[in-house]
């Protein structure tokens, strides 16, 4: 009996292999001849049908003949006429089958009509036949075509199942959304992957002992440990795009228990096309679980503001522009200018973009767009060199991202901070005037409110300069504040990833630090919708969530990295470094904040109406100390100008006590101890 059934297995086996090789084989040539012959017998079968097989051959003798050849010269012609044996039927999907039908129906309709036609003018060429035989005729013939087309693509799922069976990870999907259903088609339909979906976990009680694509959702996260173990699943992957980061640490954290391998999608801030890719697959990072809920940005509005434009961006090749750039281009302006001081940063996001317009353009024949992309390397500080970049490319728009942003360097090189920041900013104010700039938006930081060091206080003079553009010429300009954005460059996140790969440990300056986090794409997206939302004049300030102690934030990428806290990773406090606050401030006193059409974009109002009225002086007067690298001279100008700043002269010269209402003329500066800026 073992025999028998091993002998009638290895006959059914190889029939099944050699019936499909022969099948995979077929060309549209071949497949146009077996077409012939299923139109030739369709009729026959929709009589049978229609008659239940009862039918004498002999009384449809003439006929039936007549109405086949009828019929097969209708399918020919239009198959043939659109594009039918030109497909390439091993991938097709549900855009073939929907053509399949569309053609069938579209024969079946002039069958209809010159069936009718027939038994209206010659009723003796159809003597006897059903009027419904067109119809049926042609569900047979959707059928069987139809059928044989998509039995490539199941013959073709067959063998790569079973030449990768043995070699595929079972994979738990973690949410069974669009996201998740996605995933597991891409994985089915590509099975050399080597990935094998075994089982949904989604919270949604009404998915619950569903199947999607035959996948069943087998319960919430808290069954994670019990299905991984019941389905020898070793792996779980995260498809949850737009979920807070909370949910994201809670999966984490039960997987590992489990001992379960731990990867997630993209969130939806870096899925720039929307579509969740097998490719796509990634480990957690941490901002995964510092993910908060997605920003809802009026993207037709933003888009309608870019539209046509020429933007120019500075600090184009940085963290924040460079994503400026590639959220920018998406809105279809006519021309982008890239303007940045490091050569090779502007050359990487230049043929970045370039590489996005070719797939573009691949994608849909039809677009016509092509928007310009001009380098332009130079110096904010250099007003004669950004002026031909003005005249040149006539901008419409400006989107000021260029700075100096690292507290502890810009303390020790406070010429830096404000030959950057400060005239920096000046100059393209002033040239964006000159040039008739509709709009310009600059990009701010948090430690410009009530600033304890020179990087904050030098860019809320920065400010000022905008928002007096702006209250002198009507024209929208506007600064956006925000506060520390995770993974971009010298941020906290690199820093600790280079301590953990280096073996630790990891150097945080106080145990009750804490500061505002958001991922480049998030802020990159309300710094969008802030230009269309200010009307100028005003300061507008992202709403941050809730602050994140820097130590949690070690921790976390110390578990995330495979390592047990202060057991193969330590943590060691070193202490504020100078200019350091221990938490960050959002709100000056004096400024009333509004909230704006945008749920996560507050307002202040009054910004431009506490600008003191010798800023130009004091503007001035911080150039000529920058020129002269004269640290001293600096601070106490910016103390004078940007409120609530009070500094530290270096090289212990005693502080010049000037309180807030008995202001030091600026010609008196020189009667200052002055002492060169160190050097960092």
């Amino acid at each position: 009996m073992n025999i028998l059934f091993f002998v009638s297995h290895w006959l059914v086996k190889n029939t099944l292999n050699i019936v499909s090789k022969l099948l995979l084989k077929l060309r549209n040539r071949d497949l146009f001849v077996v077409d012939v012959l299923i139109f030739s017998i369709t009729p026959l079968l929709a009589l049978l049908l229609r008659l239940d097989g009862k039918i004498d051959i002999k009384s449809y003798a003439e006929s039936l003949p007549i109405a086949t050849g009828l019929f097969l010269v209708i399918k020919i012609a239009v198959f043939w006429s659109f594009g039918f044996y030109r497909r390439y039927w091993r991938y097709a999907s549900i855009e073939e089958l929907v053509y399949v039908g569309v053609l069938t129906t579209a024969a079946v309709i002039v069958q209809v009509i010159l069936f009718d036609t027939l038994i209206f003018v010659l009723p003796a060429t159809v003597n006897g036949l059903p009027e419904s035989l067109p119809f049926i005729d042609g569900l047979l013939t959707c059928l069987m075509i139809g059928g044989l087309r998509f039995s490539f693509r199941v013959t073709e799922r067959l063998q790569q199942r079973r030449a990768s069976f043995d070699l595929e990870e079972r994979v738990i999907v973690i949410g069974a959304g669009n996201a998740g259903v996605s995933l597991v088609q891409e994985m089915q339909r590509n099975p050399h992957l080597g990935l094998r979906p075994v089982a949904f976990i989604d919270d949604d009680p009404q998915k619950l002992n569903t199947r999607i694509r035959g996948v069943s959702v087998v319960g919430a996260r808290s069954v994670i440990p019990e299905a991984a173990k019941r389905l020898y699943a070793r792996r779980a992957i995260i498809a949850m795009p737009s979920v807070a980061g909370q949910v994201i640490r809670d999966v984490v954290d039960i997987c590992k228990k489990a001992n379960i391998q731990t990867s997630t999608v993209p969130g939806l801030n870096e899925i720039l096309n929307g579509r969740v890719r097998v490719e796509s697959i990634r480990d957690v990072r941490i901002e995964d679980l510092l993910r908060r809920e997605p920003v809802q940005t009026e993207t037709e509005r933003v888009a309608k503001f870019i539209r046509g434009k020429k933007v120019l961006i500075t600090g184009a090749g940085g963290s924040i522009g460079s994503e400026l750039c590639r959220q920018i281009l998406k809105c279809r302006p006519s021309e982008i200018i890239l303007v940045g001081h490091g050569e090779n940063s502007v050359f990487n996001i230049q043929q970045e973009l370039e590489q996005v317009i070719q797939l573009l353009k691949e994608e849909s024949k039809s677009l016509r767009y092509n928007p310009r992309l001009s380098a332009f390397i130079a110096d904010i500080r250099f007003r004669d060199r950004l002026q031909h970049a003005f005249e040149r490319h006539q901008p419409d728009v400006v989107f000021h991202a260029a700075a100096h942003k690292h507290v502890p360097l810009m303390e020790v090189n406070p010429a830096e901070a404000v030959s950057n920041n400060v005239v920096g900013t000046r100059n393209l104010v002033e040239l964006a005037l000159k040039y008739n700039v509709n709009h310009f938006v600059m990009i701010s930081t948090d430690k410009a409110v009530n600033p304890t060091n020179v990087m904050g206080a030098s860019k809320r003079v920065a400010e000022m300069l905008v928002l007096q553009a702006a209250k002198q010429s009507g024209k929208p300009y506007v600064a956006v504040r925000f506060g520390n954005v995770l993974g971009s460059r010298g941020s906290v996140v690199p820093t600790f990833k280079k301590q953990i790969a280096a073996g630790g440990p990891i150097t945080v300056t106080h145990p009750d630090i804490c500061r505002y986090f958001m991922t480049i794409p998030e802020a990159v997206q309300l710094v969008l919708q802030a230009a269309v939302l200010g009307r100028g004049g005003e300061v507008l300030m992202l709403n941050m969530g809730q602050p994140v102690k820097i130590v949690d934030l070690a921790e976390e990428l110390i578990r995330l990295s495979g390592y047990e806290v202060n057991k193969d990773i330590d943590i060691v406090f070193t202490g504020l470094r100078p200019g350091e606050k221990l938490f960050e401030e959002l709100f000056i006193e004096g400024e009333e904040y509004d909230p704006t059409e945008h749920e996560k974009l507050f307002m202040v109002k009054n910004a431009s109406q506490i600008i003191p009225d010798n800023l130009n002086t004091a503007v001035n007067a911080l150039c000529q100390a920058a020129a002269k690298n004269d640290a001293n001279s600096i601070m106490f100008l910016l103390e004078q100008v940007a409120p609530g700043y009070k500094p530290k002269y270096l090289d212990n010269n005693p502080q010049v006590d000037v309180s807030a209402n008995d202001k030091v003329p600026l010609n008196n500066i020189n009667k200052y101890p002055r002492t060169e800026a160190k050097s960092a």
